[in-house]
């Protein structure tokens, strides 16, 4: 009899021992994400239970441009690629992301469409954080829904900051060219 309650209570500790390190590792993967970076375990634990966990085949598209923005994900394993379709249909890449990368954070804030599509390379494990989730939070612990709003706030400065750089330095790069032809066929005209 002892050894069956022996048996047992092994089984209880093993299950128990996976669920927890399935959560201090789920912790672990969402406090390197900068929008969940500042919060303690506890308030990881919380973000934990409104996750959704998604799995998708290579070449399989997690959202589709156009579609509703419902929330953002976090990549678990695998690589996923942001691409952009343009008039005529054809698709320009715009990142190549991986394992700890995170996405389409901006539908958290509204519900505008999705400006690109992002596409699974490998097989991939995603966390999705949707926006009813966030509101959810907000209204259940303000405190943590707050928090978590004010880095996604961060994280969307900076990427907007970099974005701007990046059409600066793009229209710097056209106006020069510009200036190059012009100043050739200028020369040549003289001749």
């Amino acid at each position: 009899m002892a050894e069956k309650a022996s048996t047992r209570s092994i089984l209880w500790q093993n299950f128990f021992r996976k669920q927890d390190e399935e959560e201090s590792s789920l912790s672990a993967l969402l406090s390197r994400v900068p929008i969940f970076s500042d919060l303690t375990g506890r308030e990881l634990g919380k973000v934990g239970l409104v996750v959704h966990h998604r799995e998708y085949d290579a070449n399989e598209y997690v959202f589709s441009q156009g579609d509703p923005g419902l929330g953002m994900y976090v990549i678990e394993e695998g690589r996923v690629e942001i691409v952009c379709a343009d008039k005529n249909g054809t698709e320009r890449r715009l990142a190549s992301l991986k394992a700890g990368d995170f996405f389409g954070e901006l539908s958290l804030l509204d519900e505008s469409v999705r400006s690109a599509s992002a596409v699974a390379k490998t097989e991939l494990k995603i966390i999705g954080f949707f926006r009813p989730d966030l509101l959810g939070l907000l209204n259940r612990s303000p405190k943590l829904g707050t928090k978590i709003l004010l880095k996604l706030g961060e994280v969307i400065g900076t990427r907007l900051r970099i974005t701007n750089e990046e059409i600066s330095n793009l229209s710097t790069e056209l106006e020069l060219n510009h200036e190059k032809k012009r100043g050739g066929s200028h020369a040549d005209s003289q001749s």
